[in-house]
């Protein structure tokens, strides 16, 4: 963690996790998907994610706590189990996919997203109530969920994490946001609404959902739709190499008191290109034969630091000039987003 008294003119750094290079070690390998808020007294707020030695499995959400501004934190904890989305790994990459064979990488998909009700900006109303939603694998592949779960005692305990999504939604990314004065949550969730493909051929869909539930007295009730993206095929999104989609961990709620806002991934504009399609099934064919990726990743993070594997050989399959065989749209993967009035004022 880094802080600062004197508005970013220097710093100050401090370790609050102890660091590992031993997979098999109490660590696990590693954090990530880090979160920092406050709430209205002053106490500063660091949720992670620990990773799960082996994959997919049940890693945890840290939760560490400052008082004194950052000088001293305590020891992080867990705070309740949170399942990765590495129910499908795609050789070719070597990283963890949720939608199909060349698919996109899912590895931050379990990490702590959170927002805390601390009055803001005099903190008058505050309830200091906090919110945590992320998308969790627990019940497999093609039946992944948005999880929700709430605090109204610092972290100290939560209600049971709850599966919130729309029936059919295979939770992708989430992230929510609670008013400053704790009457309204919102959560904004990318999800996919097919299977996953064992082909790059059968289309595939992408969309954006931001949900809204009253608080009572602490209570967080029923979710619901105010809004559901038009779709997209995320096959017209790319990486860089074209080995694979690309589809970030971007997604982000914020709150007033009167209003949510939300941004989320969207492939609404992106065009799928078939020449891409048989590039991708062709390098997942070759990954299988060799055991290992032909196709060089991108810088590995998270989850996928674990399952990386190096390069062992030149992919024997030859990308194709995409300017010359593919529609313009494709790689045209975008951000989108709204706002949107408290439906229950």
């Amino acid at each position: 963690m880094a802080t600062s008294t004197n508005g970013g003119d220097s710093w100050t750094t401090r370790q609050i996790t102890p660091a590992t290079n031993n997979v098999n070690s109490a660590n696990g390998f590693g954090r990530s998907g880090c979160t920092i808020r406050t709430d209205s007294n002053g106490v500063a707020y660091v949720f992670s994610y620990q990773f799960a030695n082996g994959t997919p499995g049940n890693g945890f959400q840290l939760l560490s706590t400052s008082t004194d501004g950052g000088r001293h934190w305590t020891r992080a904890r867990p705070i309740f189990a949170a399942t990765d989305l590495c129910n499908a790994f795609e050789p070719s990459i070597g990283r963890c996919v949720e939608d199909g064979i060349g698919g996109a990488r899912d590895d931050l998909g379990p990490s702590p997203s959170v927002d805390i009700a601390n009055g803001a900006p005099t903190g008058a109303d505050a309830t200091n109530q906090i919110v945590d939603a992320w998308a969790d694998g627990r019940d497999g592949l093609n039946n992944e969920h948005v999880m929700f779960a709430t605090s109204t005692n610092g972290g100290a305990s939560w209600t049971t994490p709850r599966a919130i999504e729309t029936a059919g939604d295979r939770g992708y990314y989430a992230a929510p946001a609670i008013s400053p004065n704790g009457t309204d949550v919102w959560v904004v969730y990318n999800a996919f609404t097919t299977p996953f493909r064992n082909d790059t051929s059968s289309p595939r869909n992408l969309v954006g959902v931001v949900k809204h539930a009253d608080v009572a007295a602490g209570t967080v009730g029923a979710f619901s739709e105010v809004h559901r993206s038009p779709g997209g095929d995320p096959r017209g999104s790319s990486q860089n190499n074209l080995a694979a989609e690309f589809l970030g961990d971007y997604v982000y709620a914020a709150a007033t008191r009167t209003y949510g806002a939300a941004v989320w991934n969207d492939v609404r504009r992106a065009a799928d290109c078939p020449a891409i399609d048989a590039y991708r099934l062709a390098l997942h064919n070759e990954a299988v034969a060799a055991g290992g990726p032909v196709a060089e990743p991108e810088e590995p993070r998270g989850l996928e630091d674990a399952v990386h594997h190096e390069v062992t050989q030149e992919p024997a399959a030859v990308a194709p000039p995409v300017q010359q065989v593919c529609v313009g749209a494709f790689g045209n993967s975008d951000i989108f987003g709204g706002t949107y009035a408290d439906p229950t004022p």
